[in-house]
């Protein structure tokens, strides 16, 4: 007695099994460089399922090739292929066709023979429009024409009413059919990158509808029609036009995803804290002066864009998001930050790149699962003493070129009010003004940076282990002061001249004061994070109108090493 056995086979195994007769049903000639049909395959016309032929050169495909009664999925993407026969039609069991990535032109009208058809990946070949008999293919449920040159679609598309994945994206559609409104089960629909000026309205009748992509046309206004559209998840209308979004968008009370990037708003409804089960809101690049007090309805929101807007500040309301997770509002006018905004406490990622913020409240403190901050391009005098609660942060950033993802902080005190805050050399932060911007050397004042200098702090390093203080006498103190960066011209003469100076105090001076100055020329004076003791000089040290930066903090050595090491 003689049994079956079904295998699958790369290129064409050659195998004997005694008393067993060999079915080959899966064939896979993937990536083989083959410039056309191998021919071995037609000794399986009868059994032959599933024929994979991805990535080759073929250039044609062979009469003999629908022979093959019982195929079920070609599969033959990113071929040669500039046409598809019309002896495709014997194939009356074909359930799958890739053909994308080709040079197809055109389907023949008889493909609505492969009556079984339910998957066709058509994309990115030259299609121009479909024929009539396509939408004869009634079992079909997943359709992918994506980036083709399709500019409408047949009258009777409706038809195809079993679809349940419609993807056209980057056509040059500018309506839909009014039979669209037949596609009862459709659940995704993208329309991405097409020439859309306005909302199509038969998509408000999909009421299954869960997945739609809009974004990249030339829609200038969203009607309240979209809010019919209760089942709706995922909603992408990034890159258009749009000025207003109407306040029935509430309807859609499945959304999770709304992005709404790269528009032309200048509000946002406040009938947007109606979408309850909301996880994604993006808004950014936009005209926004403000965001609504309902934001803080989104109880389940993880991610809130609100980055390259017009924002001086954000509602209270902020604080109710208990679920953000991540939080961006780049580019924007805020001085400051509502002070319920530590209420959000489970945030990793929060980004306040270019703004104009002065303080940041202590209640910064309570967010403990912070890992990055990008606090660059802002006006920080300096940081609240509570950050050294979080004990998670991985990436602190306070300037656009920082070399260090988390840099050394230490402990001052707030010359005014006393109080402990934290800060380091790059305080306080000094953004670049646009409107008044010129370029280093004409922009330069020195008499306006020394007098910014003088008024500049000094720099406290705290240990936990401190030695207890020594006798002065006939010790050496290193007094380090925060300076900032010179320009490059300006500190290549400082550099010149300071060496020479100590070039002379090596040959006159003695004792610690030779130390000390070798310290000074070779910038090798103890950096943030090192222990040391402070003593006193017998003599004061000379001190050059443009000091050098100690050695390895922060960008500043960069600068030293360049000049001072030809």
């Amino acid at each position: 007695m003689t049994t079956k056995r079904k295998l699958i086979g790369r290129l064409v195994p050659c195998r004997c099994f005694r008393g067993e007769e060999e079915v080959i049903s899966v064939l896979d000639y993937s990536h083989c460089s083959l410039q056309q049909v191998p021919k071995e395959i037609f000794s399986f016309e009868r059994t032959l399922e599933e024929l994979y032929l991805d990535a080759n050169q073929i250039e044609e495909l062979p009469k003999q090739l629908f022979n093959c009664q019982a195929l079920k999925k070609l599969s033959m993407p990113d071929n040669d292929l500039s046409n598809l026969p019309t002896t495709i039609a014997s194939l009356v069991n074909l359930k799958e066709l890739d053909i994308s990535k080709n040079g197809i032109q055109e389907f023949p009208d008889n493909i609505k023979c492969c009556k079984g058809l339910s998957v066709v990946e058509a994309s990115v070949n030259p299609i121009t429009k479909l024929p009539d008999g396509f939408t004869q293919l009634l079992n079909l449920t997943q359709l992918f024409l994506n980036d083709a040159f399709l500019e409408y679609l047949p009258a009777n598309f409706g038809r195809l009413s079993k679809l349940r994945i419609l993807e056209l994206r980057e056509n040059h559609l500018k309506t839909m059919p009014k039979s669209i409104h037949r596609l009862t089960q459709l659940e995704r629909l993208d329309l991405g990158s097409n020439e859309f000026s306005d909302l199509p309205e038969v998509l408000e009748q999909i009421h299954n509808l869960k997945e739609l992509w809009l974004d990249n046309n030339s829609l200038q206004s969203i009607p309240g029609s979209i809010g019919k559209l209760r089942q709706l998840r995922y909603l992408d209308l990034a890159k258009n036009r749009i000025e207003t979004l109407d306040t029935d968008i509430s309807g859609c009370e499945a959304l999770e995803d709304l992005l709404l990037s790269s528009n032309m708003l200048q509000h946002l409804p406040d009938s947007i804290g109606m979408l309850k089960k909301l996880t994604t809101l993006k808004v950014d690049d936009n005209q926004l002066t403000s965001l609504p007090n309902t934001i803080g309805s989104l109880s389940l929101l993880e991610e809130l864009d609100c980055s390259c807007n017009e924002l001086e500040s954000l509602p209270p309301t902020i604080g109710y998001l208990h679920s953000l997770r991540t939080f961006a509002a780049d580019e924007n006018f805020l001085t400051e930050l509502p002070r319920e905004i530590g209420n959000c406490k489970n945030v990793t990622v929060m980004s306040l790149r270019s703004n104009k913020l002065e303080f940041l409240p202590d209640e910064i403190g309570q967010m403990t699962k912070l890992r990055v901050l990008n606090l660059s391009d802002n006006r920080l005098k300096n940081l609240p003493f509570t950050f050294t609660k979080l004990k998670d942060l991985a990436a602190l950033w306070l300037s656009d070129n920082q070399s260090k993802a988390l840099i050394p902080l230490q402990t001052e005190a707030h010359p005014e009010t006393k109080q402990k805050v934290l800060t380091n050399y790059m305080f306080p932060q000094q953004p670049r003004h646009d409107e008044d911007y010129q370029s280093d050397s004409d922009s330069f004042n020195p008499t306006l940076w020394e007098e910014q200098r003088q008024q500049r702090m000094t720099v406290a390093f705290d240990f936990e282990d401190k030695k207890e203080e020594e006798d002065n006498s006939g010790k050496v103190e290193i007094n380090l002061k925060r300076y900032p960066t010179p320009y490059p011209e300006d500190l290549k003469n400082m550099v010149k001249s300071v060496q020479s100076l100590v070039g002379k105090s090596v040959h006159a001076g003695h004792g610690h004061q030779h130390q000390h100055q070798h310290q000074l020329s070779t910038g090798t004076a103890t950096s943030a994070g090192t222990n040391m003791e402070h003593t006193h000089l017998s003599k004061e040290p000379y001190e050059p109108p443009w000091p050098l930066p100690p050695k390895e903090v922060g960008n500043t050595n960069t600068f030293t090493e360049k000049y001072t090491h030809p």
